[in-house]
Parts: C-alpha cells; sequence; structure tokens
C-alpha cells in the first residue's frame, strides 16, 4: 500500500491562509465587545497575526508551478485567488488594530518586522531607505497636522481662528472673516459646529476653516509655514451649495457612517450596511410626515384649495383622481444578512416614499416586520390588518401622487433599530433598499402583479453596493453565480389593481399621501369634516377667522403616533358595531357620531400628562403607553363617555392652549411653506 502523498507548496500555503482566516474571524468576534483590560492582549494578537499573514503572503510570492511534485490544474488563477484572501485578512487587522487604541504597540511591531527581514531582501531595503528619507519630513509635517486636529477636536478647546472667510449658504450658518477668533458653544460630530463670534452673533461654521487658538495650544504657536498650509487648504475647500431639502439629512447621514463603518469593520455588519437615509429625513422635521401632507393645500393664487373642492349637488366633496392612485402589499424580505452579537437590534421594519431618482416626493410611510427566532433572515408583514392587531404592521398601502416625473418609483428601504451592548449607544441602519418605478418608458403604468426586488447596498444615491459583497467573492463560475443569486436578499411586493370602490374612497384622500389601508376609512371622516368646515360651513370663502374644531386641530397628530391611531380605530370599531343599518347609511350622522368618538376616545389622550411621549422602537415607551390607553378607553366605555374620567381628581392635563380647540389653516399653510423652503 502507498503512503500518503506529500502536499504541494501551494497546499501547505493555502491550508495555512485557512489557519489564519478562522484566527482572523475569531479575533474580530471578540474585538466586538472586548472585556476590560483585554484590549492589549487583543492588539498583540492582532499584530502576530499580520506578522503571519504577511510571512504566508511572502510564500506564496516566492512560489513556481515548477515546483510542485505533481500537475496542479489552474494553478495561476489559485495563486491569485489565495493572494486576494491574504491581502484582505491584511486589510482587516489594519482597520482592526487603530480600534483597539495601542500606539506603542504598534511602533513595536513596526521595528520588529523590519529586525526580521530576510536577509535576501536587504539590498532592496537599501534601496527604498533614500525614498523613506525624503519622506521623513512630509511625515513629520502631517504628524504635526495630526496633533493639531486632535486638539483643536478637545472638548476643552474653546476657542479657535478663522483660517479662511465663509459665508453663509443657508439660515443658520454664520458668516465670518479669515483670523476672526470664533468661541465654540458645540462640537457636532458631522464636522459642522456652534460657533459665536465677537458679536454676541450665533451659528454654525465648518471645522474646515478653524485652528487652535494660540491661548489654547498650551503656549505652543503654530509656525507661520504651517498656517500657510492650512490656510490655503480652508480657502481652497468648496464647500458644496445646499439648494435641496435633503441637504441636512445627507450631512447627518455622513456623520453617522463613521459609526457604521467601526461595526462594519469588527463584522457586526455587512460592508453594504449604511445610516437610515429616510429616518435622517423623518428625524430633519415634520416636511416628511403624514401629517404635514395631510394639511390641505392652496392654488398657487393662494384664493382656493387644490386638492379639497366642494360637490353642491352631493353636499360633499369631490372625489379628484390622480396620476398615481395604487395598493402595494408587501409581502415579505427574504435572505437579510444578520447582524452581529455586539448590537441588538430593537425593531426591523421597511420604510417607504415616492422617489424621482434625485428627491423623495412623499411623506416617509414605515411599516414594522416580524421574524422568527429559527428562520432570522426572513420577515414578513400582516396584510389586510382588522381587529387589535397594530397599524403599524398593516402590510396593505395606498399611495397617492399627482407627480409628473418620468422617473417616478416607489421606494423601499429595509431597516432596522440597534442599541450597541457595550456602549448602550442607539441608531438606526439601512439594511438595503430597493427601487420599483411606476411607469415604463413610454409612460405607460407597469402592470399589477408580485414583484421580487433585489436589495442594492449603500444609500439610494449610490449605485454597485451590495448589501453583503461577502457573498459574491466566495468563489466562480456558473454554478457558484446561480448559488450566489439565491443567496442575494430581495423583497417581495405586489401591486394591487383598483375596484371602482376603493378608486372612489381613495380619490377623497389628499393628491399625495402613503399611508396605511387599516385606518383609511378615518382619513376619510376626516377629510369630510374638513371640507365642511372650510367650505360649506364658512360665511364667507375670504374668511380667515380661526375655526373652533378640535379634530381639525389635532387629528393630523395620530398620524405621527399609530397607537392613538390604534386607539381610534377600536373605538370606532366599537361604537359602529352599535349603529342600525339605516344610520349607516346616513352620512351626516356619521360624521356627527365619528366626532363624538374621537372626543370620547383620543382627544383626551393627547393632552394627557399620563401618556408618555411617543419614541420610535423604544418597548419601555410603547408598553407605558399602550396601558395608559387601554385604561382610559377601558373607564370611557364603562362611564358611557370621557367627561367622568377627565373630571376626576386623579387624572392630569397639560396647559390649555388655544391650539388644541381652534383650526387655523392659514397657519398651517404658512408653516408649510417655511419647511419647503
Amino acid at each position: 500500500m502507498s503512503g500518503r502523498r506529500s502536499r504541494g507548496p501551494l497546499q501547505r500555503v493555502q491550508r495555512r491562509s485557512r489557519e489564519l482566516q478562522a484566527q482572523v474571524e475569531a479575533l474580530r468576534a471578540e474585538s466586538a465587545a472586548p472585556a476590560p483590560g483585554q484590549r492589549k492582549a487583543l492588539s498583540q494578537r492582532c499584530l502576530r497575526l499580520q506578522e503571519l499573514v504577511d510571512e504566508n503572503t511572502a510564500a506564496l510570492r516566492g512560489l513556481k508551478k515548477a515546483d510542485e511534485p505533481a500537475p496542479v490544474g489552474n494553478y495561476s488563477q489559485r495563486k491569485e485567488e489565495e493572494e486576494k484572501l491574504l491581502l484582505k485578512l491584511s486589510q482587516q487587522l489594519q482597520k482592526l488594530l487603530p480600534l483597539l487604541d495601542q500606539d506603542d504597540v504598534t511602533a513595536h511591531y513596526v521595528a520588529g518586522k523590519e529586525h526580521q527581514k530576510d536577509p535576501q531582501t536587504e539590498d532592496e531595503t537599501e534601496e527604498e531607505e533614500e525614498s523613506e528619507d525624503e519622506e521623513n519630513s512630509e511625515e513629520e509635517d502631517s504628524d504635526e497636522a495630526d496633533d493639531d486636529d486632535d486638539l483643536l477636536d478637545d472638548p476643552n478647546v474653546r476657542e479657535c481662528i478663522a483660517v479662511g472667510s465663509f459665508d453663509a449658504q443657508q439660515e443658520g450658518d454664520l458668516t465670518f472673516t479669515k483670523g476672526e477668533v470664533l468661541l465654540i458653544h458645540d462640537k457636532k460630530a458631522d464636522g459642522w459646529w456652534v460657533a459665536e463670534n465677537s458679536r454676541g452673533e450665533r451659528g454654525l461654521v465648518p471645522r474646515t476653516y478653524l485652528t487652535v487658538h494660540a491661548e489654547d495650544a498650551e503656549s505652543q504657536e503654530p509656525s507661520e509655514e504651517h498656517i500657510e498650509v492650512v490656510d490655503e487648504t480652508a480657502d481652497g475647500t468648496e464647500v458644496k451649495k445646499r439648494t435641496d431639502s435633503h441637504w441636512s439629512a445627507v450631512r447627518r447621514a455622513i456623520a453617522e457612517n463613521d459609526t457604521v463603518e467601526v461595526l462594519a469593520t469588527i463584522g457586526a455588519v455587512p460592508a453594504g450596511f449604511r445610516p437610515s437615509t429616510l429616518f435622517q429625513l423623518l428625524e430633519e422635521g415634520s416636511r416628511f410626515r403624514a401629517s404635514y401632507f395631510l394639511q390641505p393645500e392652496l392654488t398657487p393664487s393662494q384664493l382656493a384649495f387644490k386638492d379639497l373642492v366642494w360637490n353642491p349637488e352631493k353636499n360633499t366633496i369631490c372625489p379628484r383622481p390622480t396620476r398615481v392612485s395604487l395598493i402595494v402589499t408587501l409581502c415579505s424580505c427574504k435572505m437579510i444578512p444578520l447582524p452581529g452579537v455586539s448590537i441588538q437590534v430593537l425593531s426591523r421594519h421597511v420604510r417607504l416614499c415616492l422617489f424621482d431618482g434625485n428627491q423623495v416626493l412623499s411623506n416617509v410611510h414605515t411599516v414594522r416586520a416580524m421574524w422568527q427566532p429559527k428562520n432570522p433572515q426572513t420577515w414578513t408583514f400582516s396584510p389586510r390588518v382588522t381587529g387589535i392587531l397594530p397599524s403599524l404592521l398593516d402590510g396593505d398601502c395606498f399611495i397617492r401622487s399627482d407627480s409628473l416625473a418620468s422617473d417616478l418609483g416607489i421606494l423601499l428601504e429595509l431597516g432596522i433599530t440597534y442599541i450597541r451592548n457595550s456602549t448602550g449607544e442607539r441608531g438606526e441602519l439601512s439594511c438595503g433598499w430597493a427601487f420599483l418605478k411606476l411607469f415604463t418608458s413610454d409612460g405607460m403604468p407597469v402592470p399589477s402583479k408580485m414583484y421580487e426586488l433585489l436589495l442594492n447596498g449603500g444609500t439610494p444615491y449610490e449605485r454597485g453596493v451590495e448589501v453583503d459583497p461577502s457573498i459574491s467573492r466566495r468563489g466562480s463560475g456558473v454554478f457558484h453565480q446561480f448559488l450566489t443569486l439565491k443567496k442575494q436578499p430581495v423583497l417581495l411586493v405586489k401591486l394591487r389593481s383598483l375596484s371602482v370602490q376603493s378608486k372612489d374612497i381613495l380619490n377623497l384622500l389628499p393628491e399625495t399621501l402613503i399611508g396605511s389601508m387599516c385606518y383609511i376609512h378615518l382619513l376619510i371622516f376626516y377629510r369630510q369634516i374638513l371640507g365642511d368646515a372650510l367650505l360649506r360651513d364658512r360665511v364667507s370663502m375670504q374668511s380667515t377667522d380661526l375655526i373652533c374644531s378640535p379634530i381639525l386641530a389635532t387629528f393630523p397628530q395620530l398620524m405621527d403616533q399609530p397607537d392613538l391611531m390604534d386607539a381610534l380605530r377600536s373605538a370606532w370599531a366599537d361604537r359602529e358595531r352599535t349603529l342600525k343599518r339605516s344610520e349607516k347609511r346616513d352620512r351626516e350622522f356619521l360624521k356627527s357620531v365619528f366626532v363624538l368618538v374621537y372626543h370620547d376616545s383620543v382627544f383626551p389622550l393627547l393632552q394627557s400628562t399620563l401618556l408618555p411621549d411617543y419614541k420610535w422602537a423604544e418597548e419601555e415607551s410603547e408598553v407605558s403607553r399602550w396601558k395608559a390607553i387601554a385604561d382610559f378607553l377601558k373607564r370611557s366605555r364603562e362611564n358611557d363617555g370621557a367627561l367622568q374620567y377627565l373630571l376626576s381628581a386623579g387624572n392630569t392635563h397639560k396647559a390649555f392652549d388655544i391650539s388644541e380647540v381652534a383650526y387655523d389653516f392659514l397657519g398651517e399653510v404658512r408653516r408649510s411653506n417655511l419647511e419647503c423652503e
């Protein structure tokens, strides 16, 4: 029996690479949440692994096909793939090392590598030393600049000098001139700091235009040469004009991208994850919330309502057909990459809006996903929500828009809300996005059917980014491409055709709006009551008096607090079950009953001090709010109304504000115009 054939040189290198890969993965996992005092040991392991990877790379490059004891197929390709793997491991270690904050160990590692060089490479080293000596002066200059940058970022350093002139580009910026001394009040992570000049004026200033004041630099005044270098950089820095309403959200996303890069480096999230673009828009204010788009819109002349027209024959508002009026159903998401154990996921969800490839054209609507522990890579939704299920889970969404954009479509962004176990830091990440165009190249609507959308990584403004690039790097060939396609994350959505009755209902809504189908009947009631107040009951169309109507003044707030919308759904369903068939056919009677139900359910809750503020994806807050809501609804049913509960000594409310009961539609229009600017 012949003995076992020994491995060839390439096989030995490949085996060693697999061992190193396993060790690097283990080190990254341990570095995600290191124990106190463990960073130094982890850093030393990282340095040692870097040496071993370099040794294996040098051994690989010295191999020749003639050294193999037996013929090896695709020798060059195998060798190239092995070199790519080692390069990837080296890059991972280089990114991980600064995070462990061991600069002195790094210096020791560099010195050790020079000491351990092979004698055959000493001649090459001597040739390289000359070029290194020429670069030393440049490195020293860059080190000095890094020291000044560190001092500039020090929170204790308050006074800075402007090294270039800057003109305010939008409201909130602070104009300053070169050489002006500024007092910094808040050093924000996005690079735009809150500063105050000698005249007491405050505003945002770019960090790149500042340097440390001489008194704050510990009497180490920078040389004239250094000041000139920074001055040229500052004067040459191009600050792009912020002409679109999305700039501030994009700027915040760029700042948070540093955190995402750290998470990706330690293996907590895939490389294609990014800070959520749509979440940033929601955080900017009400401009991209449903409450904003629910308000009536005036015509350009400001003399009539654009999307609210009265029909005197039927004594109600007219239906308004739009270019886009459809229902989209979120079915499921498959093969969504899992985050690492160092972060805890608080919510999985999909945010959707209308998008033309450049701007968001509607409100951002959020649908929360469900998942099973046995299959966490698959997200599911609950279409046709009825009964007590929260509207936040409703996968059936109506979409309306009258935009004429040729590239109009639905932007769907998968996201997670997370908290880091080691630091307690909260954040919102995009797990991928997809774009479903609603019209073909010749302007025809796309067919109503099921669509399987491949998810893209990065942000909607990036192209060619994969959600998890490691999937496509694991091999080559037709069979591998087939397997890779099966592992790509996808989103299943369905466009549903509308019946005549569904079209009539949707046409009563504003021209632009996205929302849940489970509360559409409540929106119709609001729109009809709004039409009565603005078009039928006003003394004249020129009257701008305040309208006494608590429901008109406060109903839009429910669009941003889904648990209160669910409370109104529940209260109305209970009341509707007691109505007779003839009463259900009487439109005026139904509106009057709806107003009474609103006053006995959610209106008191909006002003109650017992209801905590609404906070997204905070389980404790959500539970507390739902307990308060359920307790109030129960007492309201038992007492046949909310009056007795409101007058009880144990119930307290916020200070009265006339905006609770008075609807100022011109004020709403002014606020909307200000947010658009």
